[in-house]
């Protein structure tokens, strides 16, 4: 079948006697890339309190400023390393920490200072840049215009978010859609014309990325969790695909932290060990996963048994491309003295730099690309143990 070579998505599906649309959860980006290596890029929305997921309980101070937070043994704490733990609630990610595909990177931040505002924080995250100055691209999307073969990327949401706006192509996955499709009838038309290249390129574009992972699915349930969300980045990335970007949410622990910051936990490390299954053992030991957040929180509890917004936190490194079994950084201490504005975790390293060096491990960039394209202001150090 001869295809024109443009053709409205209305006007195919028009032509085809079908339609698009299909419900979405929440936002997810994917970029085109090739070779076999993959990256993905987690967003923690609400600011993740770092020292909560892993606990310097080898710093005396910790438990004067936490006494309810700080765990003890007792309590269920995983033991790290001799100083730093797990908190229990994240048992589930420790195979791969004894696997050495899991590691973290301790008081790190972007280069946000005093305000502590989400959205600035996570505009900064996502930019990638200095200040809110550069907020015009993202970090992911400046990076895809560093490989040599032209790269087309997606952003699964109702607008595309900044990680991966810019002047590379990255086209959107809105859940509305203005036209209604029947999965039989979208079947049918993938299976009839699945030999001919042409045909298949244009009614993917067509019918949108939703409809597409319906295929993938095939009869399954798909649902709206963080789980779900993660087996479809899976999915998608055994295909043609080889970066991914999507938020887990959740982290703003004002109030109770104890069970909100479980049930985030339990988010995360699901979605982690989601990936690590459904791209199964060859894809993943390609895999390099960062899960960084806007900013850390106060080391201090609050009267309301919570942690406010902070400053340093921790970075979450995972895959088989990854050297984990090791919490990384350089400790500053949580004594009044050593605290940031007598109140944060004194960042003492940049959280950008955990995303460069495994975008350069996974693709080649290069330091002065990093460092002046995607990262701008970034200042690279020697080579990380992490990678």
């Amino acid at each position: 079948m001869e295809m024109p070579n443009t053709l409205s998505r209305r006007g195919f599906l028009g032509a085809a006697c079908c339609a698009a649309a299909a419900p979405i959860f929440t936002p997810l980006a994917f970029a085109e890339m090739p070779g076999d290596n993959r990256f993905i890029a987690i967003i923690l929305r609400g600011a993740m309190d770092g020292l909560d997921l892993v606990q310097p309980y080898g710093d005396p101070a910790l438990k004067l400023a936490r006494p309810d937070l700080a765990l003890s043994s007792d309590q269920g704490l995983i033991d790290l390393d001799g100083f730093f733990g797990l908190n229990p609630v994240a048992a589930p990610l420790m195979p791969l920490w004894k696997a050495g595909e899991l590691g973290f990177v301790h008081a790190v931040s972007t280069p946000y200072r005093n305000q502590r505002s989400h959205f600035d924080g996570q505009d900064i995250l996502e930019a990638g840049g200095m200040s809110l100055a550069s907020k015009d691209s993202g970090w992911l999307n400046r990076a895809l215009s560093l490989t040599n073969t032209p790269v087309q990327a997606i952003d699964i949401s109702s607008g595309k978010e900044i990680i991966l706006s810019g002047p590379n192509r990255a086209d959107v996955w809105s859940p509305q859609a203005d036209l209604a499709m029947g999965g039989d009838e979208l079947g049918f038309l993938a299976r009839l014309y699945q030999d001919d290249p042409q045909f298949a390129a244009t009614f993917k574009e067509a019918i949108g990325i939703d409809a597409y992972t319906d295929l993938l699915y095939k009869q399954q349930k798909r649902g709206g969790g963080v789980k779900d969300m993660a087996k479809m980045a899976a999915s998608l990335l055994n295909e043609r695909y080889r970066i991914a970007s999507f938020s887990v949410t959740g982290w703003d622990t004002h109030v109770q932290q104890k069970d909100n910051f479980a049930s985030a936990v339990r988010n995360l490390a699901a979605a982690i060990l989601t990936l690590r299954d459904e791209l199964g053992p060859d894809a993943w030991r390609k895999t390099a996963v960062v899960a960084m957040t806007e900013f850390g929180r106060t080391v201090r509890q609050n009267a309301n048994a919570g942690t406010d917004h902070g400053t340093g936190g921790c970075c979450i490194i995972a895959g088989g491309a990854v050297r984990g079994g090791r919490v990384y950084g350089k400790w500053p201490g949580l004594k009044d003295q050593n605290l940031l504005d007598n109140r944060d975790l004194n960042p003492t390293g940049d959280v950008r730099a955990v995303a460069a060096a495994l975008l350069s491990k996974q693709f080649g960039l290069s330091a002065s690309s990093l460092t002046g394209t995607v990262f701008p202001g970034l200042s690279l150090d020697d080579r990380p143990q992490y990678i």
